[in-house]
């Protein structure tokens, strides 16, 4: 079969070993970690570490995430400079950003945070209003999300490595999917797509998470507007204490026919 190009999977060789010992050397897959420059009108703004992919559609979901921009109508052009240009990502906006960041944030987040990077532990929680009302989503929707999701993750089909954040309407249709070695970078691509495409904020539309829920990912989905979300894992306390001032639904463990709702519970329907 004919190997096709993938900026999101690399490989190596490694040493197979059996249950009896033998071992056998062989060729796998792994998810690309690499480091992304985001910029914004031609400043450093951070360093996130990343999947390589969708580049610009993380770079905006990031800023709106931090709530440094409201939606579309704030982006003039994102996309990669000439310099490094793989690896920077370059946001150029109509009026400047909404609030100035410097002091507030390091320019570096690892993959598997996406809050460690702030400066003092009041820029950790962003303000966000309720979420809107919004037609309340059927528990067939939400148990079936974690499967529609799963069947369309190919990177993690070939690597097994990277997470996953799936966005739904409240009829269960998948409007986009984004697979990422970070769990924040999988949601800010996810929520990036939309925004590009001229859909921001996001009320009625849950996010699907391939893991757990945390706090940060309960923040980004609230700075978007997003009804709430569902996670194959667990929540942390954070993220549901966010959930519940937020509004907004939280539901974990949902695997089979059954999940548990810890906010938002009059948002699903039977």
């Amino acid at each position: 079969m004919e190997r096709t190009f993938d900026r999101r999977v690399g490989e190596t060789w490694i040493e197979r070993v059996s249950r009896d010992g033998s071992a056998a050397r062989s060729l796998d897959e792994l998810a690309v970690e690499e480091p992304l420059e985001i910029r914004v009108d031609g400043e450093p703004l951070a360093v996130t570490m990343r999947t390589p992919g969708e580049d610009e559609e993380l770079a905006v979901g990031f800023l709106a995430g931090e709530g440094l921009i409201a939606g579309s109508e704030d982006v003039l052009e994102a996309g990669p400079t000439e310099d490094f240009a793989a690896n920077v990502v370059d946001v150029r906006l109509r009026s400047g950003m909404r609030r100035d960041p410097s002091g507030e944030r390091s320019f570096y987040l690892s993959s598997s945070c996406g809050v460690c990077g702030k400066g003092a532990l009041e820029y950790v929680q962003q303000a966000a209003p309720p979420s809107a009302e919004g037609p309340p989503i059927a528990h067939e929707v939400i148990q079936r999300a974690p499967s529609v999701a799963r069947a369309a993750q190919r990177a993690f089909d070939r690597t097994g490595g990277l997470h996953a954040t799936a966005l739904f309407d409240s009829d269960g249709e998948m409007l986009v999917l984004r697979e990422d070695v970070g769990r924040h970078n999988a949601m800010d691509k996810a929520v990036g797509a939309l925004l590009l495409g001229g859909r921001f904020p996001l009320p009625g539309v849950f996010a699907c998470l391939s893991g757990r829920a945390s706090f940060e990912l309960v923040q980004k989905a609230s700075l978007a507007g997003l009804a709430g979300l569902v996670a194959v894992g667990a929540p942390s306390t954070l993220a549901v204490s966010l959930a519940r001032e937020r509004d907004m639904l939280l539901c974990g463990f949902v695997r089979g026919e059954t999940f548990n709702v810890y906010a938002g519970s009059r948002r699903v329907r039977d």
